[in-house]
């Protein structure tokens, strides 16, 4: 045992020292802070809030257009947008800041309305609601809801009009072309199609990118000077190449940039479209729905009324989550409006595929959306978002089926995290609080531990159980570091698929070292190897649920909770090994009923 408690720290120190914290004391100097209390020596390793005179992590989503009822592909961008913003705050940035809210002018609105034979804002009214009632309905974190009928935002798209007449990007001509009142855009020549439609047997002409119907219109409006602006583009995104991601996206957006930008028509006749803020000086107009809706993301940071040298200014947006069927209008106009004005370009897009039914995406038009409240109601809040999270395509479309959803919660959350978590921190064959005071009080120890090739005197058996605890020490450690890494990309579902793996290598580990055994033996050393074995599944699932927590914030929640571990240290700063050794509950007492709660309880129905 001597042997097992005084050889070479190495492997511990290597581990922190690969989770980017601070390195473990010398023993002279631990066993000195040790004295004042274990408390002190972790308060000193917290990450400080950011500091006064930084700018606030901002992250967005899209504002959803309210013609119809949110579906299950609204509620993943939303939670995608949430895990960034979480994330944010989880590293340190407390005044993170997240927008979403509503789009509520254009044609379609107006025609919705008409159909529906309602009052256009009873109408955008009734359905910002149902958006506003998803966000709150998924625990989303918004610091605002914002309405593109808002005062403030019809104030900031009237000064950004005037700044860029003034600017000399917009002339009045005449336009003619394809346009889509679904898409609320014109399309040139190139991008549409005849197309043979199946239900009528009558041919319609289509855009190639989303497959909607267009109409040939002719009429006089504004234009802004896009053209002027291909090569600025071309140039930022070169010297930006993580400015849209993923990868696919920014080489699609710049071969569209190269293949030549036409002057963008930005306003329609108020006779043909009266449900819109009307272009400054001239009544006759309406502004395009798209450079309106754009601008809610300046509303937010305070536009018009801002200082641009203050360093606290809320813009540019960290990274706005989009659907990549927005990304032309986000990654092309939106840039190049910000440039005209010497505005700062939105310093990320993250694009997202679709959700699909069917193998048809889903959407209002075709009425194969998924309700996200009943999904919810179903499976619960933070399970379909961790299943969104997981299963939700960045790259390529994603499949939505409830079998799957069934299968995630059943395999990964119930029978391998709850599994865990229950098994470690609710067992009466453990005391967690005494492993980890154990280890607190002999860091030195269980590095040399750590550190070791094998244990002299022991057999197969005993190096095997060693072997597995330096495992999974090694990889709580790289998961931390992997996480961050496609945090910042950001990509969070390879975030999520990360910390998966610890669960599935923890259960392996756990279900192999049969440390419900090994912690009665009657062999001393044997029963300390156990507690170190006992201390590093305590870890693993104390930082698991610290990394997960801006994925499902409420269950992970109740899971450190039950480990005791206190708020002040739920950071990323404490998602390492040996950054906390004041949690832990004892052991239930034989005869004591814990509590019967679980943290995710039985599905009633598997679909």
């Amino acid at each position: 045992m001597i042997a097992i408690e005084h050889r070479a720290r190495s492997f511990f120190l290597q581990c922190r020292a690969s989770a980017g914290c601070i390195p473990l004391l010398s023993p002279s100097r631990s066993r000195s802070l040790q004295r004042r209390g274990l408390a002190t020596v972790v308060e000193t390793r917290q990450a400080p809030a950011k500091a006064p005179g930084t700018k606030p992590y901002y992250v967005t989503s899209p504002i959803f257009y309210v013609n119809s009822a949110p579906h299950v592909g609204h509620l993943y961008t939303l939670v995608l947008t949430d895990i960034l913003k979480r994330w944010a705050v989880l590293c340190g940035d407390e005044r993170a800041t997240l927008l979403t809210g509503t789009d509520e002018h254009g044609m379609k609105i107006q025609k919705a309305a008409q159909k529906a034979n309602t009052d256009v804002k009873l109408f955008c009214d009734h359905h910002s609601q149902q958006f506003k009632a998803l966000c709150n309905a998924a625990n989303i974190s918004y610091d605002r809801f914002i309405r593109t009928t808002d005062d403030d935002h019809k104030a900031a798209v009237e000064h950004f009009w005037t700044e860029l007449n003034h600017a000399g990007y917009i002339y009045e001509a005449a336009h003619e072309g394809w346009y889509c009142v679904s898409d609320e855009t014109f399309y040139p020549e190139s991008q549409v199609q005849n197309i043979l439609d199946p239900s009528t047997g009558d041919t319609k002409i289509v855009s190639i990118e989303t497959g909607k119907e267009v109409e040939w219109t002719s009429e006089i409006n504004y234009h802004f000077k896009l053209s002027a602006f291909q090569e600025p583009l071309l140039r930022y995104y070169s010297e930006h190449p993580k400015a849209i991601i993923p990868k696919q996206r920014q080489a699609f957006i710049m071969k569209e940039i190269e293949g030549g930008l036409n002057d963008l028509s930005i306003s329609r006749p108020s006779s043909r479209l009266q449900w819109g803020i009307r272009v400054p000086g001239d009544e006759s107009q309406t502004i395009y729905v798209w450079l309106d809706a754009l601008i809610n993301y300046l509303t937010m940071a305070g536009y018009p009324y801002h200082d641009r040298a203050d360093p606290n200014w809320l813009w540019p947006a960290n990274c706005q989550v989009i659907g990549k069927d927005i990304v032309r209008f986000h990654t092309i106009y939106w840039p190049a409006f910000l440039m005209a004005l010497g505005l700062p370009v939105t310093k990320q897009f993250l694009t997202h595929a679709h959700w699909t039914m069917n193998n048809a995406k889903m959407s209002k038009s075709a009425g194969n959306g998924v309700n996200p409240f009943f999904a919810m109601d179903r499976y619960g809040v933070d399970s379909i978002r961790f299943y969104m999270a997981y299963n939700g395509g960045i790259v390529d479309d994603a499949m939505y089926e409830n079998s799957k959803v069934a299968e995630t919660y059943q395999h990964i959350l119930r029978d391998g995290y709850g599994n865990l978590l229950h098994r470690v921190f609710k067992s009466k064959n453990f005391n967690v609080r005494e492993a980890v005071k154990l280890v607190g009080e002999d860091q030195a120890g269980f590095s040399d531990f750590l550190s070791m090739e094998e244990i002299d005197g022991y057999g197969d058996d005993i190096q095997a159980l060693h072997k597995g605890i330096q495992q999974l020490c090694k990889q709580i450690a790289s998961t931390r570091n992997n996480v961050r890494k496609w945090m910042a990309e950001p990509n969070p579902r390879i975030a999520v698929g990360l910390i998966t793996d610890l669960i599935r290598s923890m259960n392996k580990f756990f279900h192999n070292s049969a440390l419900w055994k090994r912690i009665k033996s009657d062999d001393a050393s044997e029963r300390r190897i156990a507690q170190y074995g006992l201390y590093a599944s305590a870890e693993a699932i104390r930082v698991i649920s610290i990394l997960l927590q801006p994925f499902m914030p409420e269950r992970m929640k109740f899971a450190l909770d039950l480990m005791q571990v206190p708020d002040s240290m739920r950071t990323f700063a404490h998602a390492q090994l040996g950054a906390d050794f004041i949690y832990g509950p004892p052991a239930v007492q034989p005869g004591v009923k814990g509590s019967p709660e679980v943290i995710f309880p039985m599905l009633l129905s598997a679909n």
